[in-house]
């Protein structure tokens, strides 16, 4: 017997979710326990894996994929439940192949709200390449010239030895972000600020505490990620071959009260 439409949507919303990462802790084992009797299932969710490491890693420049997420996210609200029908059968459908299902991922991956981005897709930000060059430092402070939403960015230069190399501008689910590259000793790190509300972060999270920041880390495809607040916005910084203890003292270091929390 088919499943409803309802019970389709929270099943693919639960796959793509559990690809992302972003499931929730207490139906991991739940999820996991459907995809492992299901063959069609395990088919869908491989499928989903595959593109999250596609969309992460392809793309000289993603801005071409994000602006489409933006049009078909204004199309669904304008056309409604028939839109999100017609999302719903892109997701499902495995005949047109991971790039058809890599797409469907974009358009459709949850959030902490409805339609909203998550943590792990910020942290995708920081492995595309920098598109403008490396903000300046503010006349010699601990900020960068640059930021979002009033946020400025932390100059690590003197303090760290981590240079800024470039930068991006991109939006998520209708949300500016800009992430900021530092380069040390052939190494790099991206640092990824999302407006709006917080974001929650991913249900299997390492917490530390440290400098008074309540830091969050995790690995996403060979990456160390740690995400924590800033003026009620959600910080991000992820990077290749980067130990976790030097992550958590850049992501908390406030510069003698030069760099505000």
């Amino acid at each position: 017997m088919e499943s409803t439409p309802s019970q389709n949507e929270r099943e693919l919303a639960d796959l793509v979710a559990l690809a992302d990462g972003s499931l929730d802790s207490a139906r991991q084992a739940e999820v996991q326990a459907r995809v492992d009797a299901d063959p069609r299932l395990r088919a869908l969710l491989d499928e989903q894996r595959r593109a999250v490491g596609l969309v992460r890693s392809t793309a000289a420049d993603a801005r071409a994929p994000l602006a489409l997420r933006e049009r078909v996210e204004a199309d669904r609200r304008r056309l409604g439940p028939r839109a999100k029908r017609r999302r719903l059968g892109l997701l499902g459908s495995l005949a047109g192949g991971l790039a058809a299902v890599a797409l469907a991922l974009v358009l459709t991956l949850p959030g902490g709200a409805p339609g909203g981005p998550t943590v792990v897709q910020a942290s995708g930000l920081s492995a595309l390449p920098p598109t403008t060059s490396p903000p300046a430092r503010s006349d010699g402070s601990q900020l960068l010239v640059t930021g979002v939403a009033g946020v400025a960015y932390p100059y690590w230069g003197d303090s760290f030895g981590w240079e800024t190399s470039g930068a991006r501008r991109d939006r998520l689910h209708g949300r500016d972000t800009a992430t900021v590259f530092y380069d040390r000793s052939g190494t790099r790190v991206g640092y990824t600020i999302v407006s709006g509300g917080a974001l929650k972060a991913p249900s299997r999270t390492r917490t530390t505490v440290l400098n008074g920041v309540t830091l969050h880390s995790f690995a996403q495809d060979g990456r160390t990620v740690v995400t924590w607040l800033r003026s009620g916005h959600t910080c991000v910084l992820a990077g290749a071959r980067v130990p976790l203890p030097v992550l958590l003292e850049l992501a908390a270091w406030k510069g003698k009260g030069g760099v505000p929390f």
